[in-house]
């Protein structure tokens, strides 16, 4: 994205979301006390948060409005405040953070934004704090909270906010943006397909030099299936290894994170050094890496069983539709984090030759 062009319009940063963005600009001029920013990751939700943080700001200080942008959507205005979880849930801890950046008066004006991040994480002890704050707020405070997802025992402080839905970004807008960044078109389209409607990934696998390897190993597997349990046991192998191989980078970066609060621990002790709760984060991130991987995967798959469609005989289109129905229930298994080994094999064993 142009830098003009969001200077011009700040909303542009915000890829593929032309309701919210039509909803939220039509809500600057008269807030609501909370909103409730819900839809899967890397679909813009922080993005648009800061950008909405920033027209709120620009609003009540019109003179200021160019500085107020700014410092926003880099959430670095001293009335910006995000509240991020540490460790795998969003817990008491921080619900009372959140309760006690609300609680100050702005700094530069009139109006604060507070953004919670993770709130799909928030535990039962945080509830009860999220829903006091929701239901009666500090008259300067705004609340932002953001989710992937809602269960049902956060509907009762999601329904005290005003919902704003996100949707998975369409793969042509991705590659649109991707381009705009600079990326080769032909990697675009790549990274595009691999992303599952998540700019924030399409990003990374961009510079993913064995992005294609994983990619062509799935769209093969057809090839190399023969309905046999040792053939189908060969390929769950090689691609669960090539999984691994693309955590190398991120491994990489969690042991070096280790390694600081280790050389922190000897010099201060291990008293508050949080060691728990980054080794918690590593966890879910990456949990988070290996499921994207297999959706990734899945939905290659998928397309590759949908172009079969197209040139084969009724009586194998019927099976062919049948395995695309099979792979779209498996992705949404993978949400209740299944044994990865005996799905995959499970799975493939399911699916028809080519």
């Amino acid at each position: 994205m142009n830098n003009a062009d969001a200077a011009t319009d700040p909303w542009t940063v915000v890829i593929g979301q032309p309701d919210v963005t039509q909803s939220l600009r039509a809500a600057v001029s008269s807030p609501v006390h909370a909103y409730m920013f819900v839809g899967p990751a890397g679909t813009g939700k922080k993005v648009a948060a800061g950008v909405f943080a920033g027209e709120l700001l620009a609003e009540s200080d019109p003179d200021n409005a160019d500085r107020h942008r700014s410092l926003a959507t880099r959430f670095a205005h001293p009335d910006v405040r995000l509240v991020t979880p540490t460790g795998s849930e969003f817990r008491l801890q921080e619900s009372q953070r959140l309760v006690s950046e609300a609680s100050r008066s702005p700094m530069e004006g009139t109006r604060k934004v507070v953004i919670a991040e993770r709130f799909h994480d928030a535990n039962n002890k945080a509830m009860p704090v999220l829903l006091k704050v929701a239901e009666e707020p500090p008259d300067s405070t705004i609340f932002i909270f953001l989710a992937d997802r809602l269960a049902p025992e956060q509907i009762t402080v999601a329904s005290r906010c005003t919902r704003i839905e996100f949707r998975s970004i369409h793969e042509d807008q991705i590659v649109a943006a991707l381009v705009a960044d600079g990326v080769d078109a032909e990697v675009a389209v790549r990274s595009a397909e691999a992303s599952g409607g998540n700019l924030a990934r399409a990003r990374v696998l961009s510079t993913d030099q064995l992005l294609m390897t994983r990619r062509n190993a799935w769209w093969s597997a057809p090839d190399r299936i023969d309905e046999t349990g040792a053939s189908v046991a060969v390929l769950v192998e090689e691609i669960r290894g090539l999984i691994d191989d693309s955590m190398a980078a991120l491994k990489a970066i969690h042991s070096a994170e280790i390694k600081v609060l280790d050389e922190h621990e000897k010099q201060y002790g291990t008293r508050g050094s949080g060691r728990l709760d980054l080794e918690a984060h590593h966890r879910r991130v990456q949990r988070s890496h290996r499921n994207n991987e297999l959706v990734f995967g899945l939905a290659t798959l998928a397309r590759r069983y949908r172009e079969e469609i197209e040139s084969a005989d009724p009586p194998r289109v019927r099976r062919l539709s049948e395995a695309v129905d099979r792979l779209g229930s498996a992705t949404k298994s993978l949400d209740r984090s299944p044994n990865e080994s005996l799905m995959l094999l499970a799975l493939l064993l399911d699916m028809p030759p080519v």
